[in-house]
């Protein structure tokens, strides 16, 4: 028998083992100023495109006026306690009631964190006798809300409507011997590739299995259909989602998540979501600065078109280069290089140094080895000058590590951490 914290000292992760190198610059970096287009990064300005504030709202003043007022007038704490005891407000129900009518559902039910939320959302769902399929891909809280499943889960391949079929044979098999049902989970937007989950096609299936779908739409509610109501909007088959789920992260620029369906199940699910019966109400502060961005988001459609003006900008330019930006079907602008991690480092490092241009860098385990993908998140901030100067920089960047340069650049960090 050894000490529990021997193996965590001695092993940190495939991530955690580059710590020394990267943190406070690759992992941890700390962006300061407005939240804006253009933010300072180590003292120096720097064009920005890794913040989700997809509408651009977090720093319009309208925004800022009613989230200071709603601070002034309620502070932080109010209210204080669980909803189900001493936390609940007319504003929140307020708040719920306009979500469910543009997502054109019944009921919604306002989260904590969208983490926690679906985490606990799935739980609530399924019972030991129910069977989960989900798409392979999916972000780390479905991941983590499956693992809290006693029964039977599969996946299916990303995307993959015949893997699917496959897995929802197996899955109906099973529940006709446990008496269970079948929960399917896919995403609205897939966060890393920026592909939006084949909803249509998995709609389409409910003619053939008997199960009930739950999406995730963190990156599509306010960015996809024609109101901003999310992929479902976007694919047509609002109605045929069962459970919609969406983040206040990324379009709305703030603190909170929401459940919508039929108000049955979220009647059922106010009662039995474990995050939210046992923690904190949403504070006040974040509930009327949600209101107020709903609000945004519903009558200012000018905002989501400058988003996809600069999107369509982004993207075509890439493509136009002759980058690989694989299937992505929504804002997120995934670009892929070749390169093993220590020359990622160097071309980061490249990015933002000489050229002032800051974008989230993603590595083995997230993607396979020898993958280097660059995640870029076009918003209403940015300026079709802001597209032309990253073209520009991309293209340098990419003849360097093409030639070799970031390779030389990183052998003495290869070296260093044995790679």
């Amino acid at each position: 028998m050894r000490d529990l914290f021997e193996r965590i000292i001695e092993n940190k992760g495939p991530l955690g083992k580059w710590a020394s190198q990267a943190e406070g610059y690759f992992v941890f970096p700390k962006l300061e100023g407005p939240i804006s287009n253009r933010m300072k990064f180590q003292g120096k300005e720097v064009l920005t495109w890794s913040i989700n504030d997809y509408l651009g709202l977090a720093n319009l003043p309208e925004i800022k006026k009613v989230d200071g007022e709603a601070a002034a007038e309620y502070g932080a704490a109010y209210p204080m306690g669980a909803r189900m005891m001493s936390g609940h407000t007319d504003f929140h129900e307020q708040l719920e009631q306009e979500l469910a009518t543009f997502v054109s559902k019944e009921s919604a039910y306002l989260l904590n964190f969208g983490y926690q939320g679906i985490m606990s959302a799935i739980d609530a769902l399924v019972g030991k006798d129910d069977i989960i399929v989900y798409d392979v891909d999916s972000h780390a809280c479905i991941i983590d809300g499956v693992r809290l499943h006693m029964g039977k889960r599969f996946t299916f391949k990303h995307n993959d409507i015949e893997s699917l079929e496959k897995n929802l044979d197996r899955a109906t098999k099973m529940a006709e011997q446990t008496g269970g049902g079948i929960l399917v989970i896919s995403e609205g937007v897939f966060g890393m590739r920026g592909e939006q989950g084949r909803l249509k096609e998995i709609v389409a299936l409910k003619e053939k299995y008997n199960f009930r779908l739950l999406v995730d739409d963190a990156h599509g509610f306010g960015t996809l259909g024609k109101t901003g109501a999310g992929a479902g909007e976007e694919q047509g088959v609002q109605d045929g989602i069962d459970v919609y789920f969406a983040t206040f992260a990324k379009s709305m620029a703030g603190i909170g998540a929401f459940l919508a369906a039929d108000k049955g199940i979220i009647d059922y699910l106010k009662y039995n979501l474990r995050s939210q019966m046992f923690a904190k109400s949403l504070p006040m502060v974040y509930v009327k600065g949600a209101l107020k961005r709903l609000d945004m988001l519903r009558t200012m459609p000018q905002l989501k078109n400058k988003l996809w003006e600069n999107v369509n900008a982004l993207q075509n330019g890439l493509k136009e280069r002759g980058f690989d930006i694989g299937t992505t079907t929504s804002c997120v602008t995934p670009v892929y290089l070749n390169g093993s991690i220590p020359e990622a480092m160097a071309l980061v490092k490249d990015l933002r140094e000489n050229h002032g241009i800051f974008c989230s860098i993603v590595v083995y385990p997230v993607i396979p080895k020898g993958l280097i993908l660059l995640r870029m998140i076009p918003t209403a901030t940015h300026t079709l000058e802001d597209v032309a100067v990253t073209l520009e920089a991309f293209s340098a960047i990419r003849e360097r590590l093409e030639n070799g340069t970031y390779k030389r650049l990183s052998a003495a960090v290869a070296a260093a951490m044995g790679e």
